[in-house]
């Protein structure tokens, strides 16, 4: 029978993260994933590849003053960490924030990973400087997106391979952890029958042997539950947020199944805080498909007119870009499971961005040439955002506001947007542009994030009339609940060794990555940052890889 000194289930970003680290320290490692080899990475493939850093280079550049002490206050005015079981992950949190502070960056730079100039400012929160959000940008979009936040750690993988310390086996499926005496002895499940499909399809089931295979440590790494629309509905916060979305697109490709969460709690983990989630409102059907159900975000600047199903523009701070959780519960609340984006050519020119590796091919090529073509000197939006635009089923386009309202009624098959009720408010809004003082709040927080030089260069539009014809066609965009990530998770303690329900150390069993809820069962609270996915499933994974607790 094979024996080496750790197994990891799961082969994306924590997985190949923690196998580095501990063939780095001379150990054998073997990596068991359900999926074909070319499914590599998992996630954090098809990511945006952003990280939250803090005080950088690149901030600096940029204007930016932040520190570790404005970053703490942020995370934890955003976590809201309120439970008893929020010991461990405060601590995680701690602990990220110090490493983002600290050792990440040059870490990370020093493997050859590269940043893009300008910092995103993600979830600006809108309400108290003690409540949620980044009080300054920290989104440092990776050069080569999710590829390239994936690319250092799998060569490294590679290069341990080649050696023979590392041992991959793919379409290898964990169903059961081997526990003698409380203490880990191994891994047992199914082997899949080969598959073609591309990365990211959904692959089949079909089972054509078994196996078990030996370890004194498993680190599960398999990630969350985003993938599975049952699980969600199970874990939804209905005290919190009310019933779960009737319709809901799908975030992340179907292998994000939560099924590792099962197994591990059969082995004596324990699952805390799984009724915290993070699920986002801008979701658009993919006019090209990739996995069952697929939907992609946009990542908004501050502009677009947002209105409920019903043609209510949303307080503040349900804004574009600046409170997922927050403008979540808003839209739900009105009964309905959409809204809607009422826009204009020129903010989407220069405010639209989709998430996904595949939505940036210029970043994703690290093309400096395609970059400034696509984003800087074209008169149109991006080649994916004028695609969405000509062929996703979300997007109407009109010259006339009438237009707009009536294909959007048609669209959505009812009556429920006056054109009277939104002509109101959108030349009330229009009348606060002439001049540079405004009692609108959106109008405000367009003037203060184009203070940001990053913003006013890239990511925010000049303030402009929305019904002045020179800046059409207008566009109405249907917005969608699209699953995404699990904040809740296993909890672990700082060396990502899992603990029981009494809070004791399980012999030889490691989480790491959105299992773990990215580090002790939930480091994010209620609410994430940005750029706090991928970082947490590096930090768990190294932490899981170093940790001196694995023999």
């Amino acid at each position: 029978m094979e024996h080496s000194d750790a197994i990891i289930v799961g082969a994306g970003l924590a997985g190949l993260v923690a196998a580095a680290e501990l063939a780095d320290r001379g150990k054998s490692v073997t990596i068991i994933d359900q999926e074909p080899e070319n499914f590599i990475g998992g996630q954090a493939f098809w990511s945006l590849g952003g990280l939250m850093l803090i005080d950088t280079p690149e901030q600096r550049r940029m204007g930016i003053k932040d520190s570790r002490e404005l970053a703490m206050q942020d995370w934890l005015g955003s976590a809201q960490f309120d439970r008893p079981e929020d010991y461990w992950p405060k601590k995680w949190a701690e602990a990220y924030v110090d490493f983002a502070a600290g050792e990440m960056r040059p870490w990370l730079h020093a493997m050859g990973m590269r940043w893009f100039p300008i910092v995103g400012w993600a979830e600006r929160g809108g309400g108290f400087a003690t409540g949620h959000g980044n009080s300054v940008p920290r989104f440092h979009l990776t050069w080569g997106v999710g590829p390239g936040t994936q690319e250092p750690f799998e060569r490294r993988v590679r290069e341990h391979e080649k050696a023979g310390r590392i041992t991959m086996k793919f379409r290898h499926r964990c169903s059961n952890i081997i526990m003698e005496n409380g203490v880990v002895k191994g891994v047992a499940g199914e082997i899949l029958a080969p598959d073609e499909s591309s990365r990211g399809e959904a692959t089949n089931r079909d089972v054509i042997a078994d196996f078990e295979l030996r370890a004194a440590s498993i680190i599960v790494t398999s990630g969350g539950i985003g993938g599975n629309a049952e699980l969600v509905r199970q874990s939804w916060p209905t005290d919190r947020l009310g019933p779960a979305p009737t319709n809901m697109l799908c975030g992340v490709p179907a292998h994000v199944d939560g099924r590792m969460i099962g197994i591990s709690q059969e082995a004596g983990g324990h699952l805390i805080n799984n009724d915290r989630m993070w699920h986002y409102t801008e979701g658009v059907k993919n006019w090209n498909p990739i996995w069952p159900n697929h939907g992609i975000r946009i990542l908004p600047g501050p502009s677009s007119m947002w209105f409920d199903a019903e043609g209510n523009r949303f307080a503040p701070p349900a804004l574009p870009g600046f409170d997922s959780l927050g403008t979540l519960k808003a839209i739900l609340d009105t009964g309905y499971d959409y809204s809607w984006f009422i826009t204009t050519q020129k903010i989407i020119k220069k405010e639209f961005a989709l998430s996904g590796s595949e939505q940036n091919p210029d970043f994703e090529q690290k093309s400096w040439k395609e970059v400034l073509k696509q984003r800087i000197l074209n008169k149109k939006a991006t080649p994916p955002v004028e695609a969405f635009k000509e062929h996703g089923e979300n997007f109407v386009v009109a010259e006339t506001l009438a237009e707009l309202v009536a294909k959007m009624n048609e669209l959505e098959g009812n009556e429920l947007l006056a054109l009277g009720k939104i002509e109101a408010e959108i030349k009330a809004r229009d009348g606060q542009i002439d001049n540079g003082f405004s009692k609108d709040a959106q109008i405000m927080a367009i003037h203060a994030a184009r203070k940001y030089r990053g913003d006013r260069f890239q990511r925010t539009a000049k303030p402009h009339k929305i019904l002045d014809p020179q800046n059409g066609p207008l566009i109405g965009v249907k917005l969608n609940i699209i699953t995404r990530k699990t904040l809740g998770g296993l909890k672990t303690d700082l060396n990502s060794q899992m603990l029981n329900e009494n809070g004791e150390p399980i012999p030889g069993l490691f989480a790491a990555g959105e299992v773990a809820g990215f580090g002790g069962g939930g480091y994010h609270g209620y609410n994430a940052l940005e750029g706090t996915f991928l970082g947490g499933c590096i930090f768990s994974g190294r932490q899981a890889g170093r940790s001196d607790t694995i023999a």
